[in-house]
């Protein structure tokens, strides 16, 4: 097989602009709503004019390299990739994340759209390295980095992965019900959900959770040692969980908060949320299990690995 017969897929997402446009049907009644709330328009145009751009100089070269597809990320739930694609992601690092998860060992090239805009923690590269940086992905000279992924298996066989992060708890505003059980310890739980973060997520939503429970207790003068908040490497062998704003009360405890997740010692989450329970991974709702009374979750290291080329 030549360089250029492996398929490569595109995934790329909305920009702000044509999300607005998508709500409000016209660019002229986009402009009306952002202008009446008193924000600047002018930055959606140009983050949009910027995107394009770099679409067009992505596809660009694809067409120079052979075989391609392109795919919003809205249907990465259905899509099905082939065991030797190359998968690019056009966007924030979040698309990195939403586009890893659905892998099981394929390359993924992310490529940073607007470097003045966004940091690109897992965008190494710009649309105008894609043709040097496929070449080197093809011959093996370019590294990969291995990211640990976490897995929720629901009691029905459903499966769900996250790059960054899982959610257990409720959809709406409301209690999450549940059993919690990590090796010998097992207890029931009211809270407002369940965060478990991979190491590549532990620089996101798991840190603003320490971060904010550790200046609570510094606020309330909570005798003790002063600790700082120290994340983990991206292929950690173990996931971080903490239980949000957990409940005590006579049917509810709190002692099984926060802590790890390995392969030989899941999490198991047993749901009594008569409706609205749901895991979902990496911020994208609409990809969600349901998680409603008498399932069951085990919650684990994943066996696929994401690989992102660097």
């Amino acid at each position: 097989m030549n360089a250029g017969d492996r398929k490569v897929v595109l995934v790329t997402r909305r920009t702000r602009l044509e999300e607005l446009i998508a709500r409000h049907h016209t660019l002229a009644q986009a402009r009306f709503y952002i202008e009446h709330l008193g924000a600047d328009f002018s930055d959606y145009l140009a983050e949009n004019a910027a995107y394009a751009q770099s679409l067009q100089i992505t596809v660009s070269a694809l067409e120079t390299w052979g075989r391609y597809q392109v795919v919003d990320r809205a249907y990465l739930p259905n899509f099905i990739f082939a065991p030797d694609d190359i998968v690019v992601a056009l966007g924030q690092d979040g698309l990195v994340a939403n586009s890893m998860k659905y892998l099981d060992g394929q390359p993924l090239i992310g490529l940073n759209p607007e470097p003045r805009r966004w940091d690109g923690v897992l965008l190494p590269f710009e649309p105008k390295d894609l043709g040097a940086v496929l070449a080197d992905v093809v011959a093996n000279r370019r590294s990969i980095r291995s990211v640990t992924m976490a897995e929720a298996r629901l009691s029905d066989g459903q499966v769900l992965r996250a790059v960054n992060d899982l959610f257990i708890g409720p959809r709406t505003h409301s209690s999450a019900l549940y059993e919690i059980e990590l090796g010998e310890r097992r207890e029931s739980q009211s809270s407002s959900g369940i965060i478990v973060s991979t190491g590549l997520g532990s620089t996101a939503w798991l840190k603003s959770i320490v971060t904010g429970s550790l200046g609570v207790a510094e606020a309330l003068h909570i005798p003790g040692e002063r600790v700082e908040y120290q994340p983990q490497p991206w292929d950690s062998p173990k996931l971080t969980f903490a239980v949000r704003e957990p409940f005590p009360s006579r049917a509810s405890k709190t002692e099984l908060v926060f802590g790890s997740v390995s392969a030989g010692q899941p999490l198991r989450l047993r749901s009594r949320m008569p409706e609205n329970g749901v895991i979902f991974s990496d911020g994208m709702e609409a990809d969600y299990l349901r998680f409603t009374a008498g399932m069951e979750a085990t919650i684990t290291i994943a066996a696929a690995r994401g690989c992102l080329a660097v």
